[in-house]
């Protein structure tokens, strides 16, 4: 049994994550943090210092300048944190690159089992096609409340395949500025917001007369949840240390 500490669990992803848990007879919420109130059959704290239950490990949902205080606890209860907040500052992935050195931590810019897939996918073939003299285009698309562009996982899609032609690319976000051909060595990233999209993400291979895509679409907030929850249950134990999705499909 694992037990989880949710934190952001009155927000949309804390609530779905819960669901889930409710019904995995390997998981439990042993307590909740949110600063919005919650009715909940777990004990619920509005700030994660004063959380006193014990449990296997932190999820964290919530907002990027909370995390913060989220990796302060982990380290010092010794609780492994599965940090799925994305557009983190500089300093906070600071602290989680120093806490991963006394505690389990697994961050992942994507959940989704079939997003690090591609990922793993495109650190294998990505030169194939590159040397091959095809360009590469990366275009996400997600609802009209997104903050951050370009989302997390365009940036991760874009390491996987820059880490596949061991760096040779530059990322350009912004066509708009100059009037010129396209560079052999760029890597463009473009953002579409708008209704209520979950997220959309395709990596588009462009060579002479073809075109290879790896596209995906989220259709839901759950499959990010139901990878949180694995994510939690692979952590679960494991030694000091910074994980993330890829090791989970390792053990897969």
């Amino acid at each position: 049994m694992t037990k989880i500490i949710m934190h952001g669990c009155n927000g949309k992803m804390g609530r779905v994550i819960c669901d889930i848990v409710r019904n995995d007879k390997d998981a439990e919420i042993a307590a909740g943090v949110d600063i919005a109130p919650a009715n909940a059959d777990f004990p619920v704290f509005t700030s994660i210092k004063d959380c006193n239950i014990k449990a296997d490990v932190i999820i964290d949902f919530s907002t990027a300048s909370a995390v913060s205080d989220v990796i302060e606890y982990s380290v010092e209860n010794n609780i492994p944190a599965v940090i799925c907040t994305t557009a983190l500052s500089e300093e906070t992935n600071s602290m989680i690159e120093k806490a991963a050195e006394k505690v389990a931590v697994f961050k992942s810019a994507n959940m989704s089992l079939g997003i690090n897939l591609i990922a793993a996918m495109l650190k294998k073939y990505s030169a194939v096609l590159y040397d091959a003299g095809f360009d590469v285009e990366i275009v996400e698309r997600h609802h009209n409340q997104k903050i951050d562009a370009p989302s997390g996982t365009a940036i991760l899609l874009a390491d996987a395949v820059n880490e596949g032609v061991e760096d040779e690319l530059e990322y350009v976000y912004d066509r708009s500025k100059t009037r010129q051909k396209r560079e052999r060595r760029e890597l463009g990233l473009s953002a579409v917001r708008g209704g209520t999209i979950v997220g959309d993400h395709e990596v588009i291979f462009a060579g002479k007369d073809e075109v290879i895509e790896f596209k995906h679409s989220a259709h839901s907030k759950e499959v990010f949840a139901v990878g949180a929850v694995k994510a939690a249950k692979f952590i679960k134990g494991k030694p000091a240390g910074k994980y993330d999705m890829q090791d989970v499909m390792a053990e897969i």
